[in-house]
Protein backbone atom coordinates (compact mmCIF):
# COMPACT_ATOMS: atom_id res chain seq x y z
CA UNK A 1 0.00 0.00 0.00
CA UNK A 2 2.77 2.11 0.83
CA UNK A 3 4.12 1.91 -2.75
CA UNK A 4 0.75 2.87 -4.24
CA UNK A 5 0.39 6.08 -2.24
CA UNK A 6 3.79 6.82 -3.53
CA UNK A 7 3.06 6.71 -6.52
CA UNK A 8 0.05 8.27 -6.41
CA UNK A 9 1.74 11.53 -4.44
CA UNK A 10 4.77 11.66 -7.60
CA UNK A 11 1.80 11.42 -10.19
CA UNK A 12 -0.44 14.52 -8.67
CA UNK A 13 2.57 16.09 -8.04
CA UNK A 14 3.59 15.99 -11.87
CA UNK A 15 0.15 17.26 -12.97
CA UNK A 16 0.63 20.77 -14.18
CA UNK A 17 -2.71 22.41 -13.45
CA UNK A 18 -5.02 22.50 -10.07
CA UNK A 19 -6.32 19.00 -8.29
CA UNK A 20 -10.38 19.99 -8.26
CA UNK A 21 -11.35 16.42 -7.27
CA UNK A 22 -10.06 12.87 -6.55
CA UNK A 23 -13.21 10.41 -6.89
CA UNK A 24 -12.52 6.31 -6.26
CA UNK A 25 -14.40 4.00 -7.82
CA UNK A 26 -15.25 1.41 -5.07
CA UNK A 27 -16.63 -2.03 -5.91
CA UNK A 28 -17.87 -4.33 -3.40
CA UNK A 29 -16.27 -8.42 -4.12
CA UNK A 30 -16.88 -11.33 -2.17
CA UNK A 31 -18.97 -10.89 1.00
CA UNK A 32 -18.04 -7.29 2.52
CA UNK A 33 -13.94 -6.69 1.02
CA UNK A 34 -14.46 -3.33 -1.11
CA UNK A 35 -12.11 -2.73 -3.48
CA UNK A 36 -11.00 0.68 -5.10
CA UNK A 37 -10.71 -0.02 -9.31
CA UNK A 38 -9.45 3.64 -9.95
CA UNK A 39 -9.42 6.91 -9.17
CA UNK A 40 -10.88 9.31 -11.52
CA UNK A 41 -8.94 12.42 -11.01
CA UNK A 42 -10.00 15.94 -12.23
CA UNK A 43 -7.77 18.57 -12.59
CA UNK A 44 -8.78 22.48 -13.69
CA UNK A 45 -6.34 23.73 -16.49
CA UNK A 46 -5.36 27.58 -16.64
Amino acid sequence: MAKDQSRLEQFLNGLKGEVVAIVPNITLKFLWWHRVDFLLIVEKLD
